[in-house]
C-alpha cells in the first residue's frame, strides 16, 4: 500500500458522524488529525472552534501577485445504519476490486485528502505552490453546515479568494473527467395529518371517521400528474428553459443514458417529467420527492386500527432562479388547499439551500478543463449536478467567488448508503488533478 493510501486509511478510521452527539469527540479528533497532517505536508494549519463542530484552515505562505485559491471539503460523514448491510466494517477501510470501501471514502474524505496530498506533493517536489492556497475543511456538511456561513462572514479576510474548487461532486462514468457548473438547490418540509385524538377500532369507526393515512396518500398523489409534472401552483414560474447547447452536449455524454440509470439504480424502469431525458431531469429540472412516510400499525400480522395521524417528509430540488423560501410557501399552500375533509394538517419547513450556476467557459472554468484533461488524459464533459451543496451559493454571496466543481465520485459509490466506496484510481487521479489545477489557475 502506498503512503498516500495509508494516510487515507488513517483518515477513514475516524467515525466522524456529525449528526450524532455521541461522536462529537470523534469529529474533533478527526479535525485535529487534519491539522497535524497539513502541518506535516508543509502547510500552516489551525483548528477554529464554532458553535458546532470545528473548522480547519490550512494555508501555504501567501505572496503578492498570485491568484488566491480556496479548496473546500468536509470531514464529517453520514451514519452507517443499517450496519448489517455492510460487507465490511464501515470504519475499517478495505481495498476490494480496486476500490476503497469505508464510510466517507467518497463523501468526502477521499477527494479532500487527495487535494491536500496533491498540494503536499507539489511542495515536496518544487518547494512552493504556484498560487496562494487556502484549504477550508468543515465538520457539519452532513447536517446542513449551520456554522459555516457565519464563519465565512467573520473570516472574509482570511478566506479571500479569486476562485474556489470543490470535489464533492460526481463523474459521469469511470475515467471520464467531469466539470460541474451547476447544482440544484433544495428545500424540505414535513407534514403531519391528524384525525381522531387516538387510534380507533377500524370496524367500529371505519367509514364514519376520516383515515389520516388515506388522506396523506391523497395529498401525496396531488403533487404530480400522471406524466410526472409537478402540480403545485406557480412551481415552475421562475424555471429557466435549458439552453440548446446544453441539451445537445448532454445528449452525447456517456454514462447517463436510460440503461445506465437502470443499471446503477436497479429500478425496473425510469419515470419522470415528460419531454426530458434522464440527465436533463436530474441535472436541470426541479423535483418534488417523498423522502419518508409513516402511519398506523407496522408490526407483524394485522392490527385493525384507524390511525390517529400520518406523516410524510418531502424534499424539493430546485434549479436556477427558483427561491427556496418561495417554493416551500407554495408547497404549504398546496397541501392546505388539497387537505381532504375530516383531517387537519400541520406543516413544518425544513432546511434549504439555493441553486448554483456558473459559466464553465469563463477563464477559471477553462483552466479547470485543462487540468482535468491533464489528470485523466481526455477532454472533460460539462454537466450540472443533480444534488445540492447549499454552501456553494454562500461562497459566492459572502466571498464573492465562483466555484469549480471537479467531480471524482462515481454513480455507484453508494454515498449515504451501506458499502460506500471510492476507486483507488480516482484517489490517485485526485492527487494529480490538484497539482495540475493549481498550475493551470496560476498560468491563467
Amino acid at each position: 500500500m502506498t503512503p498516500e493510501l495509508e494516510k487515507l486509511f488513517e483518515f477513514l478510521r475516524f467515525p466522524s458522524i456529525s449528526t450524532d452527539a455521541a461522536h462529537a469527540g470523534d469529529v474533533k479528533a478527526c479535525a485535529e488529525w487534519l491539522v497535524k497532517t497539513a502541518e506535516e505536508l508543509g502547510l500552516s494549519a489551525q483548528l477554529h472552534e464554532t458553535p458546532g463542530h470545528p473548522v480547519v484552515i490550512a494555508q501555504n505562505e501567501h505572496q503578492d501577485g498570485r491568484p488566491n485559491v480556496l479548496i473546500y471539503g468536509h470531514y464529517d460523514v453520514q451514519p452507517v445504519d443499517p450496519l448489517n448491510l455492510w460487507d465490511s466494517s464501515p470504519f475499517e477501510p478495505e481495498i476490494r476490486g480496486e476500490k476503497i470501501w469505508a464510510r466517507g471514502a467518497t463523501d468526502n474524505k477521499g477527494q479532500m485528502l487527495a487535494h491536500l496530498l496533491g498540494a503536499g506533493r507539489t511542495l515536496r517536489e518544487k518547494g512552493d505552490l504556484p498560487v496562494n492556497l487556502t484549504f477550508l475543511f468543515e465538520g457539519e456538511e452532513e447536517i446542513g453546515s449551520p456554522s459555516l456561513a457565519p464563519f465565512l462572514r467573520e473570516n472574509r479576510e482570511l478566506l479571500k479568494c479569486d476562485v474556489i474548487a470543490v470535489s464533492d461532486t460526481g463523474m459521469v462514468a469511470p475515467g471520464m473527467p467531469t466539470l460541474g457548473y451547476g447544482l440544484r438547490g433544495i428545500t424540505c418540509g414535513e407534514v403531519v395529518v391528524k384525525g381522531p385524538t387516538k387510534d380507533l377500532h377500524s370496524g367500529i369507526f371505519g367509514g364514519a371517521v376520516a383515515n389520516p393515512a388515506a388522506a396523506l396518500a391523497r395529498l401525496i398523489t396531488s403533487l404530480h400528474d400522471e406524466d410526472g409534472k409537478i402540480m403545485i401552483d406557480g412551481f415552475y414560474d421562475d424555471v429557466e428553459p435549458l439552453k440548446d447547447w446544453e441539451r445537445e452536449m448532454w445528449a452525447k455524454v456517456p454514462g447517463v443514458g436510460t440503461d445506465d440509470y437502470l443499471e446503477v439504480t436497479g429500478a425496473p424502469s425510469l419515470f419522470g417529467e415528460a419531454g426530458y431525458s434522464a440527465a436533463e431531469q436530474t441535472w436541470a429540472r426541479p423535483t418534488a420527492e417523498v423522502n419518508g412516510m409513516g402511519s398506523g400499525y407496522q408490526g407483524p400480522g394485522s392490527k385493525t386500527v384507524l390511525p390517529a395521524e400520518a406523516m410524510a417528509k418531502f424534499s424539493f430540488r430546485l434549479v436556477p432562479q427558483q427561491d427556496p423560501k418561495d417554493i416551500i410557501a407554495k408547497v404549504e399552500a398546496h397541501l392546505k388547499k388539497h387537505c381532504p375533509p375530516g383531517v387537519t394538517i400541520e406543516f413544518t419547513p425544513g432546511h434549504d439551500g439555493k441553486p448554483y450556476h456558473a459559466d464553465p467557459h469563463a477563464v477559471f472554468g477553462k483552466a479547470a478543463q485543462r487540468a482535468l484533461k491533464k489528470a485523466f488524459g481526455k477532454d472533460p464533459v460539462l454537466i450540472r449536478e443533480g444534488g445540492s451543496i447549499p454552501i456553494i451559493e454562500d461562497f459566492r454571496t459572502i466571498l464573492g467567488a465562483d466555484t469549480l466543481l471537479l467531480g471524482l465520485a462515481l454513480a455507484d459509490a453508494q454515498i449515504h448508503s451501506p458499502n460506500e466506496n471510492f476507486p483507488v484510481e480516482n484517489f490517485e487521479a485526485g492527487i494529480r488533478l490538484n497539482q495540475a489545477l493549481l498550475q493551470e489557475l496560476a498560468d491563467s
